[in-house]
């Protein structure tokens, strides 16, 4: 197994930086801040959890509320595990060495890694910048279709970039995944941070009856620490092979996480209003900053999430000036390279409070390096 580079990067830098500027997450829920939001059956079911084994494939009251969030799935379509657990099960069971995957990039290196480790071969799409934005040709991933193609992985909202298709170029991947009888694995953390609700695409379980759909409260709910995540899919065997598989991972998910997704998934409305509220206000800010840089730093829009994929256009590379940043400000950003990209790219966070800290401080570093 290869290094995770984004992890090991985090790994070494995120508890001894003072400030972070590119974490993918919203600004994380206190455990009192979320037992507020309970409701009487919720509290009755904290005030008296008690900490034993769970089932297996999940509370069956969280796969209910879970399946809340489809159409076409039902609470016995899920399965509870921890979202990089999700990854890993899923392409362990339905993928064979000598497979060909098709993965959406820049990516999260174990949404193609682990396929690449268990013998497939693997195949990059990569988004392109354009005077627009990041977009996406879906001609490109038609030309990387093989013989052998097994499944293909997307992203939506997207890490790195924030990019969202359209509805019509959405149904356009589907159908190529239809044309070719291919698995689809969608990536789907940043769902309901879509900036118009308008704008959401359907989960791509719904819509394709050979898709898994990765969902989590890591990322639009405000809570990484409980390690809560799922798949889901119309494939009933599907199900029962990650079940299978699981049993050799975590067995079973931590009977207080289970119970607090339950809390916060029927509280998800508020919960992610929040979170719209503190990503709008950082993207202005963001926004204003790079227009004021812009002989640095060019902003590139963000279609939907937490998460943004600006371009530095200053002297040397973006490694350099990240480790630089980090040197003389303590302000940790991630550059492009984590994700294996070719040019000058960063991720910047606007989930969390501490933006405009870690703007400061960089506009600190500019000034003197000017």
């Amino acid at each position: 197994m290869q290094p995770f580079k984004l992890e090991r990067y985090f790994a070494q830098h995120e508890f001894s930086a003072e400030v972070l500027m590119s974490s993918s997450d919203c600004e994380s829920l206190s455990l009192e801040t979320l037992l507020n939001l309970c409701d009487p059956e919720t509290e009755h079911l904290w005030k008296n959890l008690s900490l034993g084994y769970t089932e297996s494939q999940g509370l069956p009251l969280l796969r209910a509320e879970i399946s809340t969030l489809y159409t076409r799935v039902h609470p016995d379509q899920v399965i509870t595990l921890a979202p990089e657990e999700g990854i890993y099960i899923a392409m362990r069971t339905l993928l064979r060495p000598g497979d060909h995957v098709i993965c959406l990039a820049p990516a999260y290196q174990s949404l193609y890694q682990v396929a690449a480790d268990s013998g497939c071969q693997v195949s990059l799409c990569w988004l392109r910048q354009t005077t627009s934005g990041w977009q996406l040709d879906p001609q490109q991933i038609k030309d990387l279709i093989r013989p052998n193609t097994r499944m293909l992985v997307v992203n939506f909202p997207h890490n790195p970039s924030g990019f969202l298709p359209s509805r019509a170029l959405f149904e356009k991947i589907i159908d190529l995944a239809a044309q070719h009888n291919l698995i689809l694995f969608s990536d789907e953390m940043y769902r309901l941070l879509e900036y118009k609700t308008e704008d959401r695409l359907p989960a791509a379980c719904d819509a394709y009856p050979n898709a898994v759909s990765l969902g989590g409260l890591s990322k639009s709910m405000s809570l990484p620490g409980l390690r809560a995540g799922w798949l889901a899919a119309r494939n009933r065997e599907w199900i029962q092979s990650f079940q299978r598989y699981k049993d050799y991972t975590t067995i079973c998910s931590s009977a207080p996480s289970e119970v607090l997704a339950v809390i916060a998934l029927r509280a998800r409305e508020e919960i992610v209003q929040t979170n719209l509220g503190i990503i709008r206000a950082n993207t202005a800010l963001a926004q204003a900053f790079f227009a004021h840089n812009a002989t640095w730093l060019e902003w590139i829009p963000p279609l939907a999430g937490p998460i943004a994929l600006p371009h530095y256009t200053g002297p040397g590379s973006v490694d350099e000036f990240c480790l630089s940043v980090l040197q003389q400000q303590n302000v940790m950003i991630v550059p492009g390279s984590m994700f294996e990209m070719e040019g000058n790219y960063f991720r910047v966070g606007l989930g969390r409070k501490n933006l405009p800290e870690a703007l400061r401080r960089l506009q600190t570093y500019l000034d003197a390096a000017a």
